[in-house]
């Protein structure tokens, strides 16, 4: 019985730790709160949901070459800048602009899995400020924003909004998902924000 009291009450403590302090730093991770309240574009298709994770970086890279990363991102295409080994079956992200993958359009499929059959379909962009992915259920989206400042640089956000289902099996899936899609996320940010300034250093030292 002891045991029994010492495991539960750990598990309480762990779910007001999860909840109080780390799920709030998952979900708004590099964000201000101000990037957090603001509407965007994309937040009036899922309703009530579970899961909303405003994530934000600053690049030191015009939104232009910010977007030409973003728009090739998919498992079999240039990966996710992330976990390769778990999302785009060991294969490394591409360090390169590929021209091949730099085609978008509205209903155009992004493939988030090396077989090609699961992913989210671009529901809306403009060029070069958003681009919005959904599932074409109104269960999930997910949305890159890019403002530029005057000096040049980039403030990426993401804005993931998801409805969960609660039905076994799918709810096991959906616990990790809500505490391990920052690893994965903030690595994919920090992954574009890499390549985006190593890519453009050349040209600001040429023009300099």
């Amino acid at each position: 019985m002891d045991i029994f009291l010492i495991l539960l009450l750990f598990t309480v403590i762990a779910i007001i730790f999860y909840f109080l302090l780390l799920r709030p730093w998952i979900l708004t991770w590099g964000a201000t709160k101000v990037e957090v309240k603001m509407p965007l574009a994309g937040d009036d298709i899922v309703l009530k949901p579970h899961f909303v994770a405003t994530r934000a970086v600053t690049i030191d890279a015009p939104t232009a070459e910010v977007w030409r990363w973003i728009v090739q991102i998919g498992s079999a295409r240039a990966g996710w800048y992330s976990l390769d080994w778990i999302d785009n079956a060991g294969v490394p992200s591409a360090q390169d602009i590929l021209p091949e993958f730099q085609k978008i359009e509205v209903d155009y499929f992004v493939p988030f899995t090396p077989d090609q059959k699961n992913g989210m379909w671009v529901k809306d962009f403009r060029q070069p400020e958003f681009i919005l992915w959904w599932d074409r259920k109104g269960n999930g989206t997910w949305g890159w924003y890019l403002q530029e400042f005057e000096n040049g640089c980039t403030r990426l956000i993401t804005r993931l909004r998801t409805r969960y289902d609660l039905s076994f099996p799918w709810v096991i899936y959906y616990l990790v998902y809500d505490f391990g899609d920052i690893v994965m996320m903030r690595k994919c940010m920090l992954g574009i924000k890499q390549r985006a300034e190593r890519h453009h250093g050349p040209s600001k030292e040429k023009s300099a």
